[in-house]
């Protein structure tokens, strides 16, 4: 394949590569209940195949920068590709959560070295730095705000493996374009500029807050309301529209790196604290939310990105550190995040228990049907502790009489709506804590350097 021949090409299979590692931070989002399911594990345990790929893939950022800065972006892409789709398709054929989650260490690996490499090959096909930085900058800001989408629909079609599978032939595209470059992007031996504190430090804390957006929303949505895995995929593309509309807006505004990033942020905060005041479990009412977050997204993170990287060289350890800083933050959030909801949840439960037992009290059944119905609600809420528990499945071992069949729906529909109301109090801290983390930003932005306004 001639890349001088055919530019467009690829830089298309380059960015789409980009934006496959970059999604995979969030892909199976939607996918997670369903993997809680299969192997029986708790959220905070399934939490981690999330956090391992994110925690690794900010530890290897930096190191994977390093070695493309030494001539060998073609190569270490190259390697990094087949890294990934390896991976990828030990994701998909894992047995356990253990082995899954071992997969996406070395998922991550791999996708290090692809986004390190990628970043020096997009500038090499566009011939600017400028224009293939934001090829670049764009390409993760897509991948991250889609990836739980296409991870929800393909759950919800096919099975949460159908997400790996799919990624092993569409990042391998870009492997002929690799072996392309491998002469043509330009060695660094010279001395590295210093990383730009504010403008990494301003991604790390607009990232972890990100993740109560890509994370707890979809919990939220999924385990907490008991909604379908394509409804909450259909509900968050919200986000990712909202994030795409939001880079060429900026662009016509010319408002300046720093006054993009305050103003992201606050959108950012603005979002999630009205996820954590919603008034009833109804996904419509996430939207508004969703508008305001995927409007900060786009604007906060390519302003940041675009500053850490703009004058500094060489271009592929800043570009490292940004990657650094983006998924460090997401780790951080995941673990400061996680433990909140968690214990609200698990705070909840006795209330929850009580108000039950209230309804069944009340209800028109017979007493004893109440009474092997409140031993079958026990069991299954014990079965399901530190998870939502779905109750129809008590319902069902219940085995009522079908004369009282419409007193039982009419009572399970009051418990499902019970747990609602308790599943939206359970998350509102982690949102609220969230929204502080965006705000919090704000802080380190007002520190960047204005170095010209956008053309």
């Amino acid at each position: 394949m001639s890349t001088s021949a055919r530019p467009p090409a690829a830089v298309a299979l380059l960015s789409l590569a980009v934006g496959i590692v970059l999604a995979d931070s969030a892909i199976v989002t939607l996918a997670l209940p369903s993997i809680l399911r299969e192997f029986d594990a708790e959220v905070s345990q399934v939490a981690w195949v999330l956090t391992g790929f994110n925690l690794v893939l900010a530890v290897t950022a930096v190191p994977a920068a390093r070695l493309c800065t030494r001539g060998a972006a073609g190569w270490a892409g190259a390697t990094g590709l087949v890294a990934f789709a390896a991976a990828s398709a030990g994701c998909a054929l894992a047995g356990s959560l253990e082995v899954l989650i071992g997969a996406r260490v070395a998922q991550a690996i791999g996708g290090a070295l692809v986004i390190a490499s990628c970043l020096e090959m997009l500038v090499a096909v566009s011939e600017d730095e400028r224009q293939g930085v934001a090829r670049w900058a764009a390409a993760g800001v897509a991948g991250a705000a889609i990836g739980p989408v296409v991870g929800g629909l393909m759950t919800e079609a096919i099975s949460w493996q159908s997400i790996f599978f799919v990624q092993v032939p569409l990042v391998l595209l870009a492997l002929p374009v690799a072996l392309a470059l491998r002469t043509r992007v330009e060695r660094h031996d010279g001395p590295a500029d210093r990383p730009d504190i504010p403008a990494n430090l301003a991604l790390a804390l607009v990232s972890a807050a990100l993740t109560a957006a890509l994370f707890l929303l979809v919990l939220l949505l999924v385990e907490g309301w008991r909604r379908s895995p394509a409804l909450a995929a259909i509900t968050v593309t919200a986000m990712p529209v909202a994030a795409v509309v939001a880079g060429p807006l900026a662009g016509r505004l010319r408002a300046g790196t720093r006054a993009e990033a305050i103003a992201g942020s606050i959108l950012i905060g603005g979002g999630l604290a009205c996820l954590g005041l919603l008034p009833d479990a109804n996904p419509a009412w996430t939207v508004p939310a969703q508008i305001l977050i995927g409007f900060g997204l786009g604007l906060t993170v390519d302003a940041l990105t675009q500053s850490a990287l703009r004058d500094r060289v060489p271009r592929a350890i800043h570009g490292g550190w940004t990657i650094a800083a983006r998924h460090g933050g997401i780790v951080v959030g995941l673990l400061i995040l996680t433990p909140i909801f968690t214990a609200d949840l698990r705070d909840a439960r006795v209330p929850a228990q009580e108000a039950i037992a209230a309804q069944v009290i009340d209800s028109d059944l017979p007493a004893t049907s109440k009474l092997k119905l409140a031993e079958g609600l026990g069991e299954q809420l014990d079965a399901e502790e530190g998870q939502v528990p779905d109750l129809s499945s008590a319902f069902e071992t219940a085995q009522l009489p079908a004369s009282q069949s419409a007193q039982a729906a009419a009572l399970e529909v009051r418990l499902d709506d019970q747990l609602e109301r308790a599943a939206t109090r359970a998350f509102r801290d982690a949102f609220l804590a969230a929204a502080l983390l965006a705000l919090l930003a704000i802080v380190p932005a007002l520190f960047l350097r204005e170095r010209g306004m956008r053309a």
